[in-house]
């Protein structure tokens, strides 16, 4: 019968492999800084006492990417940038690692947002690699054929239209269905401090929010597997046998920098704070900082008013973003670089971008902002001129009702 079941195994010390790999991810600026370092954090794949015996024997998938790592101990090193890839460790302690699974950006993390993820080999274990963003998004019954459990460990940043939960979602279906255990490695949520934004409407369910939650829903992505196994949210209200190991010493409330880049385009903490409000302008025709090096961590337009907007910059092809929108254009706009940690979604930029902008009508794309958004009103809400305050008052009753079922499926404090 489906269950699920929370390690809380004691442990003394990090057991995490030490080293590097020839093709390392990109590690945040300021990783150094790693806030929890001191309160003896460890994410559930350093605790490898606690499920690597639950691996031994089994035909194992993974879904992973260029995060899925085990660091070494902080309190060695002082900086938690040595690490080695989850996949090359559980093959290092004879695990039998059949095959991973690739979400959007691919398995090392280079592709662009929304680009076609193709499936190949890991050049560096050799192992079959699957994609979960190409024609299948979810894995077929040939795709877990042979597996006796599936391991899901990737970084998330705690916003619905962040592809990585839908994937996370669409995994345990499939192995529901095919009778296979799922287990989740927990990871912080950079994000986990607040729960804000416009709520999922059914009819606008998709692969960028495939429930109806808000936009920023404040779990880690572990909580978020149980509160979908736990709700019936999957077809048929199926229910997978999962199995999340928990992180130890871990709270929502405290700061976490990302010490590898979750995707390209969130290059650091500034951009991770910001995404959850500068994400709502990728449902328009304003650059939210693609082609650039200050990835959502500004933005602009070529039709944004130049006297309001006196900050200016061009896109050009980049890592993660070969066509970036405005693409050579001199866009018109805000640096948000130095801006004060965010701990809510802001309405503010979008506000301001629309009232200053010469073009309305070239604003929005309408489809692709109410995905976005999770909901038709927010757009008609800005056109109307309604303000911050106005617009936030319309939240609540769903955003109330969604922590009662929330509060049900945390694991930490």
């Amino acid at each position: 019968m489906p269950f699920l079941c929370l390690l809380l195994i004691p442990v003394i010390l990090c057991c995490g492999r030490k080293g590097t790999t020839s093709e390392r991810p990109a590690v945040f600026a300021d990783s150094s800084q790693q806030e929890l370092a001191d309160t003896n954090l460890r994410i559930a794949a350093n605790r490898t006492e606690a499920y690597f015996p639950l691996l031994k024997g089994k035909k194992v998938g993974l879904v992973a990417n260029q995060t899925s790592v085990i660091f070494s101990d902080a309190r060695e090193t002082g900086i938690e940038t040595n690490y080695t890839h989850l996949a090359d460790s559980l093959l290092s302690a004879g695990i039998d690692l059949v095959k991973v699974f690739a979400p959007e950006h691919g398995f090392r993390g280079t592709a662009d947002a929304g680009e076609e993820v193709e499936d190949g080999v890991d050049r560096r274990s050799g192992l079959p690699v699957i994609s979960l963003y190409g024609q299948n998004r979810k894995p077929s019954k040939t795709h877990l054929e042979g597996l006796d459990l599936v391991v899901f460990d990737i970084q998330d940043v705690g916003v619905r239209f962040y592809t990585y939960i839908a994937t996370l979602q669409l995994v345990m279906e499939a192995c529901a269905e095919t009778g296979i255990p799922v287990m989740v490695l927990d990871r912080p949520n950079p994000n986990a401090q607040y729960v804000d934004g416009p709520t999922m409407e059914p009819h606008l369910t998709g692969f960028l929010g495939l429930n109806l939650i808000p936009l920023v829903y404040g779990m880690t992505i572990g909580e978020y597997a149980t509160m979908v196994n736990g709700e019936g949210w999957m077809d048929n209200e199926i229910k997978a046998d999962l199995t999340v190991i928990p992180m130890e010493n871990y709270r929502h409330d405290a700061t976490y920098s990302l010490p590898i880049k979750p995707s390209p385009n969130l290059p650091n903490d500034k951009a991770v704070n910001l995404y959850p409000s500068l994400g709502l302008f990728e449902g328009t025709n304003i650059n939210a900082g693609r082609g650039t090096d200050g990835q959502f961590q500004r933005y602009g337009a070529p039709f944004l008013n130049k006297e309001v907007f006196t900050f200016r910059y061009t896109p050009e092809p980049n890592p993660g973003a070969k066509n970036p929108k405005h693409l050579g254009e001199v866009c018109y706009g805000q640096d948000l670089s130095t801006e004060p940690e965010l701990r809510k979604v802001s309405l503010e930029y979008i506000l301001k971008a629309y009232r200053n902008c010469d073009r309305k009508d070239l604003f929005f794309n309408t489809s692709g902002f109410s995905k976005h958004a999770g909901t038709e009103k927010l757009q008609k809400q800005i056109e109307a001129g309604l303000s911050e305050e106005e617009i936030r008052m319309t939240w609540k009753t769903d955003l109330d009702a969604f922590q009662k079922i929330r509060s049900k499926y945390l694991l930490y404090p």
